[in-house]
């Protein structure tokens, strides 16, 4: 994987929710996504930038 890709600020991480729930996001640094658990959505992160939007959102299967 990139470096470069899983880089985003720590602050930012902490301020950012789930567009949709409005609810807490973890880093899945495998995955190189935010994960909404409430919303079962893996939003991507590239070049360093958290995709913010339902629409690039991946649905997260049980």
């Amino acid at each position: 994987m990139d470096e470069r890709l899983s880089k985003v600020e720590p602050k930012l991480l902490d301020l950012l929710v789930c567009p949709l729930t409005k609810g807490r996001l973890s880093l899945d640094r495998r995955t190189n996504e935010l994960v909404s658990e409430s919303a079962k959505l893996a939003y991507p992160i590239r070049d360093g930038i958290p995709i913010m939007l339902v629409s690039e959102a991946r649905k997260i299967e049980d």
